[in-house]
Order: C-alpha cells, then sequence, then structure tokens
C-alpha cells in the first residue's frame, strides 16, 4: 500500500453535533480531543488542513429561547457559536502541539482574523490548521455551504464531512438494520434520491466545480487518516 496521501489539502467539515459526544449540548472534552489527534495524525503527513465547524451543539441550548425568533438573527446567533467552537478546537490543537489560526467571515478582531483568502493559504503552506468559522458571514446559508466555498477557495482536493454516521446509506442504518452503505455514488445520483450528504445548494455548488465529497465517522479511529489515504473508508461523492 502507498504512504502517500491521496490528497495534500483537504477541507474538513465538522459539526457542532458531533463536539457534543454523548452530552445533550455543549462540547464533550474527551470528545474533541480525540477529534484533534485525529486531525494531527493527518497534518503529520504533510497534509494540508482547513476546518469549518458548525454551532449546533452550542445554538441547541439556547434554541428554546429562540423559537419564534427572525431568521437573520437567529442565523447570526449560530454563527456566532461557530466561533466559539472554532476557539475551543484552536485550544484543543494547541495542547497537543499543532498551530493553527482561526479566520472569522464576521469580524470579531480580538478572538479571530477576518477571513483573508490569500492569508489562509498561506499558512495553510506553513502547515498550519485553518479554521474557518462564523460560516459565510451571511445569513440563510448553512456551513455546509460554507465548507464547499471555502473549499473551492482555497482550492482543496476534496471536501470530508466529518459525522456520526460512517457514511451515506440507502435508509436510516439507525432505524433499518438492511440499510446498506454506498461506497460511491454520483452527485447526480445523491440529488435525485435525496441523500443527506450535504444541503442542496453545498452539494450542487461542489457538482458544478467537480469537487469532491467524503463522508465519514469522525468517532471511528483512524478513519480521517484512512479517508485521507484514499482507503475505502465512508463514502465517496463525485461527478
Amino acid at each position: 500500500m502507498s504512504t502517500n496521501p491521496a490528497y495534500t489539502r483537504i477541507l474538513l467539515k465538522l459539526s457542532g453535533e458531533a463536539l457534543m459526544g454523548n452530552d445533550s449540548y455543549g462540547i464533550n472534552r474527551a470528545t474533541i480531543e480525540q477529534m484533534v489527534r485525529e486531525v494531527k495524525d493527518v497534518v503529520d503527513l504533510g497534509v494540508q488542513v482547513a476546518v469549518v465547524i458548525g454551532g449546533g451543539n452550542i445554538f441547541r441550548g439556547v434554541a428554546p429561547a429562540a423559537a419564534g425568533m427572525d431568521r437573520a438573527t437567529a442565523d447570526y446567533m449560530g454563527m456566532l457559536a461557530t466561533v466559539m467552537n472554532a476557539l475551543a478546537l484552536q485550544d484543543a490543537l494547541k495542547h497537543i502541539g499543532v498551530v493553527s489560526r482561526v479566520q472569522s467571515a464576521l469580524t470579531m478582531q480580538q478572538v479571530a482574523e477576518p477571513y483573508i483568502r490569500g492569508k489562509a493559504m498561506r499558512y495553510l503552506e506553513e502547515g498550519k490548521v485553518v479554521i474557518f468559522a462564523a460560516g459565510t458571514g451571511n445569513p440563510f446559508f448553512t456551513t455546509d455551504t460554507a465548507a464547499a466555498l471555502r473549499g473551492m477557495e482555497i482550492g482543496a482536493n476534496i471536501v470530508l464531512k466529518a459525522t456520526k454516521v460512517d457514511g451515506v446509506y440507502t435508509d436510516d442504518p439507525k432505524t433499518n438494520p438492511d440499510a446498506e452503505r454506498y461506497q460511491t455514488i454520483t452527485f447526480d445520483e445523491a440529488i435525485a434520491k435525496n441523500l443527506k450528504v450535504m444541503d442542496a445548494t453545498a452539494l450542487t455548488l461542489c457538482r458544478d466545480q467537480k469537487m469532491p465529497i467524503s463522508v465519514f465517522s469522525i468517532f471511528k479511529a483512524g478513519a480521517l487518516k484512512r479517508v485521507v489515504m484514499g482507503e475505502n473508508e465512508g463514502t465517496l461523492v463525485h461527478v
């Protein structure tokens, strides 16, 4: 087996919910520590890693109070939650010796740099992990869309969507034990079958720009590294 990574620059999409572990909301410390170790294993291969992180774990704690709130206001609150997650991820990476930079699509100079494409690419070339926070900076767009957009902007080889499920299935594997995992599937098939890969905007963006997506479980030990090495892990969505 080759020891060379199949991808040299990746965009990792982490959902906020993945940071909860088994908690109902918030950040589970053991979970985030396990995640950053997986990231370090890939960085040590010489792979350039950028991360887009969601905020559902933080926002979930205030969701009841947000019921009936204006959508744009709620989305901005969600963007702030992603900044909190980005800072937590940066701190966890620092503790294991991985240098990272947080860039936010919303300006908040005391805690994060503004998103500047050229600086982000330079950081990646220097071997730093770049964490993109605050989504696209616009309401009505999800962090899935932000992942697709940032992946294209930085010239990533692939978008890796890290979830709690180890790929895309023909049905919900939690309720249907006979559901089968797709090893590969085309964008058109995923859209036609309404499979839960990413939101429709992100999926269409990746299809149009021929940006492959890999969906895998961040909770499987070594799964991220296996995806980066091009092994049969998760589901590859391609043109």
